[in-house]
């Protein structure tokens, strides 16, 4: 009988994390049990996954809103900074935010609208046009922006972002202006000391702002990018993709010896199975929610670390196109039978560009898994931050 499962996605529940866990022996320890209590059959290319949020707490990679006003002053020299294009939440910038506040006497707060980079809205886009708003060109104070759009709260979080934000500032001992602008180069005009704190389009952001005048420009991703009196420290992004901790503690993205730990625990599994296994570690999915319009991708990369099996993208054939289009004439087993010969004939040479791949998603390995391990996992309480995933690399043919 053929195989009625494609792909499997599985969360795994494994102990509550401390500093200093061996994930290499938790994770294979979870697969193990997997195998023990559930009946789980490992194969080859299987792929476990594990959130970055378990790495990052057994590295003990945290930092204090000290820590963080610390690096801040130091780099950025402690007067009035521009922190600009910060992302709207409590979870990913709030702490990180009382830090930059504590290390500067003013912040001048620069916000893009309507949305922040990942989609969380301050007004509904209907009403700029409404109201005669180009938010390529206007830059808008915060008593202007009142005037015209009132105090909309949050459509999920119910929070007046503008409002907290000034609230937590103030409440750090600095000063605070809030502007509205999407011209990064908007903020000159009010200080040359500027913390960007956009992710993707970060370095686009820098080169402008150098290019325009500004005297000190840093992202988020160089600031804590070395440990400060014993903090943690990401030397490659920093503060970007940290969560809150505490209310005075973020931890941050996995540092890069999380790579070593992949390529060990797929060394380990290989020993126990005898399978060959794919192990990856993973942040944010990369998907967009069609009601609150967020597009969930707010740490810098989705995985930071991952065995070499997974690089590249799907070469994948369209199964609709190949019905409605070759084998338009054919039904039934016969239809099946073309598809899969067809399938079979497939070489590794790339289908981009051919028309039998069309419609196949142009993403890459690491960022597909990574969203269907975000959207398994959760971010609450299902208490499975280890995701095993079968059937990811099968195709029609596969029984």
């Amino acid at each position: 009988m053929s195989r009625v499962y494609g792909t499997v996605s599985m969360g795994l529940r494994a102990p509550i994390i401390r500093q200093g866990d061996d994930l290499t022996e938790i994770v294979t320890g979870s697969v193990v049990e997997a195998m023990n209590e559930e009946g789980l059959i490992p194969r080859d290319r299987d792929v476990v996954c594990m959130t970055e949020a378990i790495v990052a707490r057994a590295q003990g990679n945290y930092v204090s809103v000290d820590h963080i006003a610390t690096d801040v002053r130091n780099k950025l020299g402690g007067e009035t900074v521009g922190v600009i294009f910060p992302i709207l939440s409590r979870n990913r910038f709030a702490i990180c935010l009382r830090g930059i506040a504590k290390g500067c006497k003013k912040v001048v707060l620069m916000l893009n609208y309507p949305s922040d980079e990942v989609g969380n809205h301050l007004v509904d886009i209907d009403l700029l046009d409404e109201k005669g708003i180009n938010p390529y060109t206007d830059v808008l104070s915060e008593e202007e922006w009142r005037s015209l759009f009132g105090y909309p709260k949050h459509t999920f979080t119910g929070v007046d972002y503008i409002e907290y934000y000034s609230n937590l500032i103030r409440e750090s001992g600095a000063e605070v202006e809030v502007i509205f602008a999407n011209d990064c180069r908007a903020i000159l005009n009010y200080t040359k000391n500027v913390l960007n704190c956009d992710i993707h389009t970060r370095t686009r952001t820098k080169r402008f702002l150098k290019k325009a005048g500004a005297e000190k420009v840093f992202g988020l991703d160089e600031i804590m990018t070395a440990s400060v009196d014993g903090s943690g420290w990401n030397a490659r992004y920093g503060l970007l993709g940290s969560n809150k901790a505490t209310e005075d503690t973020v931890k941050l993205f996995p540092r890069e010896e999380c790579q070593k730990l992949v390529e060990d625990i797929q060394e380990k599994l290989l020993n126990v199975t005898g399978k060959h296994i794919e192990v990856m570690v993973y942040g944010d999915g990369a998907f967009k929610d069609p009601v609150g319009k967020i597009w969930e991708l707010a740490d810098p990369v989705v995985s930071p670390a991952y065995t070499p099996g997974l690089e590249g993208t799907p070469n994948e054939l369209k199964l609709k196109y190949l019905a409605d289009n070759d084998f338009a004439d054919l039904s039934g087993k016969d239809l099946q039978m073309a598809i899969k010969n067809k399938i079979t004939c497939k070489d590794d040479s790339s289908l981009v560009g051919n028309m039998v791949s069309q419609g196949t998603t142009p993403r890459r390995l690491t960022d597909l898994i990574g969203s269907l391990c975000d959207l398994t996992s959760g971010s609450g309480d299902k208490g499975t931050p280890i995701v095993y995933i079968q059937g990811y690399f099968d195709n029609y043919t596969n029984e």
